[in-house]
C-alpha cells in the first residue's frame, strides 16, 4: 500500500517567506540602530577615557584605553580651572534663565493660541523674526547698551539675552503642544469659578509638563555650554561661567589636554544628569501637536 505526502501549500509557503522576511527586516533595523546608538555614545566614552590619560598617551594612543589610569586629571582640573565657583555661576545664570523662559514662554505662548485680538499677526511675527535673527550678530549692539546702562559684568548681563532669545522657540514649542490641549478644560474651569490666571497656573501649567520640559532641556543645553556671550559680556573672575574656566587650560603656545578632557568631562555631566530624568517628558513634548484628532 503506498503512502503520499501531499505537497505544502502554497498558502503556507507563502506565509514562511513572510514571516522571514519580517524577521530579516527586524534584525536588519535593529541592527541599524545599534550602530547609530554606538556611534552617538562612543564620543561620550572617548572623552572619558581620554580625562583618564597623560598628554604623551593621549597623543600616542588616542583610541585606546589609557596605559596608567591617572583620575588625578579630574582634580586638578577642578582646582586649577576653580571649577567649583564656574559651576555655580553657570548654575545660577542657567536656572534663572531657564525658569524665565519657562514662565514668559507659556504665558506669551497661551495668549497667542487661546485669543485672538488687533495686533495677533503682528506679535507672532515678532516671534517668527526672532528665531532668524543670528544670535552672535547682536554682540556688539548688546555690548554697547549694556555698557551704557552699566549692566556689564553682572549676572543679568547673561541672563535676560538668553532669556529674550530662547523665547520665540519656546512659545512655538508650547503653541503646539496647546492645539493638543481641548478648550472645553479651560470653558469647564471658568464655569468653576476660576479666573484666567487661576486656568493658566491650575490647569494649563500641568498639561504642559512635556512641553516645558523640551523648552527647559533645550534652553539649559543652549546657556551651559553658551561661550561666546559670557566671554564677551563677563571680566570678572569671580563671575565666569564653565565654559570660560575650560579655555584656562589653553594658551596661544599650547594644550594640557590632559586637564581639558578632565575638566570637559565634569561640564558634561550635568548634561547628561539633565537628559536622563526628563527624556520621557521631552519625547512627549516633542512629539504632541504633530498630529492633532
Amino acid at each position: 500500500m503506498k503512502t503520499t505526502i501531499a505537497p505544502p501549500a502554497a498558502g503556507s509557503a507563502g506565509g514562511e517567506r513572510s514571516r522571514l522576511r519580517r524577521l530579516i527586516g527586524g534584525g536588519a533595523l535593529k541592527l541599524v540602530l545599534l550602530l547609530y546608538a554606538a556611534g552617538t555614545l562612543y564620543p561620550l566614552y572617548w572623552l572619558f577615557i581620554s580625562a583618564m590619560k597623560t598628554n604623551e598617551d593621549f597623543f600616542a594612543h588616542p583610541y585606546s584605553l589609557p596605559s596608567e589610569w591617572v583620575f588625578t586629571n579630574i582634580s586638578r582640573a577642578w582646582d586649577l580651572g576653580n571649577m567649583g565657583r564656574a559651576m555655580l555661576n553657570s548654575a545660577i545664570v542657567t536656572s534663572v534663565s531657564v525658569a524665565l523662559t519657562l514662565l514668559l514662554g507659556t504665558l506669551a505662548a497661551y495668549v497667542l493660541s487661546r485669543f485672538q485680538f488687533r495686533l495677533h499677526k503682528l506679535a507672532l511675527g515678532i516671534f517668527v523674526i526672532g528665531m532668524l535673527v543670528p544670535i552672535h550678530s547682536t554682540l556688539v549692539p548688546l555690548f554697547i547698551f549694556m555698557n551704557k546702562i552699566g549692566m556689564l559684568d553682572t549676572y543679568g548681563a547673561l541672563i535676560l539675552p538668553y532669556t529674550a532669545f530662547e523665547l520665540p522657540i519656546a512659545i512655538f514649542i508650547v503653541i503646539a503642544y496647546l492645539s493638543s490641549i481641548p478648550r472645553e478644560i479651560e470653558e469647564a474651569a471658568l464655569i468653576d469659578g476660576n479666573g484666567w490666571w487661576g486656568v493658566f497656573f491650575r490647569m494649563i501649567l500641568p498639561l504642559c509638563k512635556p512641553a516645558l520640559a523640551t523648552v527647559a532641556i533645550l534652553a539649559f543645553l543652549r546657556f551651559w555650554n553658551d561661550f561666546a556671550f559670557a566671554l564677551v559680556f563677563i571680566n570678572s573672575q569671580a563671575l565666569k561661567t564653565l565654559p570660560l574656566s575650560l579655555s584656562l587650560f589653553s594658551d596661544g603656545y599650547g594644550t594640557d589636554y590632559s586637564l581639558t578632557m578632565g575638566a570637559m568631562a565634569i561640564a558634561v555631566l550635568p548634561t547628561i544628569i539633565a537628559y536622563l530624568i526628563f527624556q520621557e517628558q521631552i519625547m512627549k513634548g516633542m512629539t504632541a501637536g504633530a498630529v492633532k484628532g
